[in-house]
């Protein structure tokens, strides 16, 4: 025998006979008809069902299991007789030996086996039975095998007491491969139902969200039209001719201080390129001041940022005379009228580039104020905050419109599968009272 093997024996396929006549008696053998069952009374009809299915397991396996610690009991006896038993004087010494080692790893394994209790649930108690006699059989295959000569009858009865520990065990088998199929059925209906009921609540909420939705895509609609109508009306604002005219006197502002940088920057590169060329001269000569003086006037004529006057003319009157110094002596040849134009009045060309560096931050600050006044009118502030609403409400409402959209596929796809759900479930309840089943009640009410 094969504790939980798939090999029938005839007590097995009595069990199961039996087993299949007590489900007959109590549900009956007709053939199934149709009835109509509320959906809210699915769990307990669930309920009534696993009741039925466990008591008839209990009155199935209610003998096996009584049997099952029975022999247990009456195999703790034998093995007790053998621990205690005198060897047979006739038996050959060599044999006495084998037996007197073997006997207390015999004796030590069945009680070890034997020992461990049997939990009263069924389930539990079928896996435990299971393992303590698939011990016993290791016992006898193993230590004990030594022993039948000595023991030939407990041994003879230990093998007796195994087998029928073992066709007990099988009609179990029987029994829990029937419960445990209803009680899948059962416990498959009872997810079906719970599925049912949790999908029509959440399309529930979901129709609510979705309301909100519309209801917040509705309010930032109405609330983009009107600020569209609001912009509409800027133009035509009494305080536009303002505002055009500041714009007009901040871009003639921004020409004049373009063409003022622009001739600062080309005078600046003119005598930038000249020093360069005295810087050149005075590191091959190695005046080491000079070079000091020519870097400090060349940085702050290519500086981004305006030196101040006072500065800039000072290093430049610094610088001049060293550059002047090398044209005179040939050193350095000026290439073109504009670098001869520097160099004709140096004098002239610092005082002519400090006036200009004045008159580029004046002209600058005067931009700035002009841009200020501008961005801070109150028509411009109102057509810029309308703007800036406008950006983020269309940001708001696409993603809004998303969301609906994805609330309402989902929604639609939920609520078309729930239907399918509940001819699922009434499969499944038909299965489990053997009849036709179908389910009414509204899917709201239930929820």
């Amino acid at each position: 025998m094969q504790p939980g093997g798939c090999a029938r024996s005839p007590g097995t396929i009595k069990a199961v006979g039996m087993m299949r006549n007590f489900f007959k008696k109590i549900f009956g053998t007709k053939e199934p008809v149709s009835v109509t069952i509320a959906f809210e009374s699915i769990p307990g009809i669930l309920s009534e069902r696993e009741t039925a299915v466990r008591n008839a397991l209990r009155e199935q396996t209610g003998a096996s299991e009584l049997n099952i610690r029975n022999g247990v009991a009456q195999l703790q006896l034998i093995v007790n007789a053998i621990e205690g038993a005198e060897h047979d004087p006739a038996i050959h010494p060599k044999l006495k030996s084998i037996a007197k080692n073997t006997l207390p790893q015999y004796i030590r394994a069945m009680n070890t086996a034997l020992a461990k209790e049997l939990p009263e649930d069924i389930e539990e108690f079928y896996p435990a039975s299971v393992e303590c006699v698939k011990n016993c059989l290791n016992s006898i295959r193993g230590p004990g095998r030594y022993l039948q000569i000595v023991f030939p009858e407990e041994m003879k009865a230990s093998r007796t007491g195994i087998d029928a520990l073992g066709k007990e065990i099988n009609a179990i088998t029987s029994a829990l491969a029937v419960y445990r199929k209803e009680m899948a059925t059962i416990t498959g209906a009872r997810t079906l139902y719970a599925t049912i009921l949790g999908n029509t609540a959440d399309v529930a909420k979901a129709g609510e969200k979705y309301q909100r939705s519309l209801q917040r895509i509705e309010e930032i609609t109405t609330r983009l039209t009107a600020i569209g109508q609001e912009l509409a009306t800027i133009p035509a604002d009494p305080q536009m001719a303002g505002v055009e005219e500041k714009k007009k006197s901040l871009h003639d502002l921004e020409q004049n201080l373009e063409a003022k940088t622009r001739s600062y920057a080309a005078l600046s590169m003119t005598a930038s390129h000249v020093l360069r060329k005295a810087e050149k001269i005075a590191s091959k000569q190695k005046r080491s001041g000079e070079i000091t003086i020519l870097k400090h006037a060349m940085s702050l004529l290519s500086d981004h940022e305006l030196p101040e006057s006072t500065t800039l003319e000072t290093a430049l009157a610094a610088a001049f005379p060293i550059a002047e110094r090398m044209i005179d002596t040939g050193e350095i040849a000026l290439k073109n009228k504009e670098e001869r134009a520097v160099f004709s009045d140096t004098t002239r060309f610092c005082s002519e580039m400090g006036r200009t560096c004045t008159e580029l931050r004046t002209q600058e600050e005067t931009c700035r104020s002009a841009q200020e006044a501008l961005d801070t009118h109150p028509l411009l502030v109102r057509a810029g905050s309308l703007e800036r609403e406008k950006t983020q409400l269309g940001t708001m409402l696409e993603k809004e419109q998303l969301a609906r959209k994805e609330l309402e596929d989902w929604q639609q796809k939920t609520s078309k599968g729930i239907p399918m759900l509940r001819e699922d479930l009434a499969k499944k309840v038909g299965e489990i009272i053997g009849k036709n089943v179908q389910l009414s009640g509204d899917l709201q009410e239930s929820a």
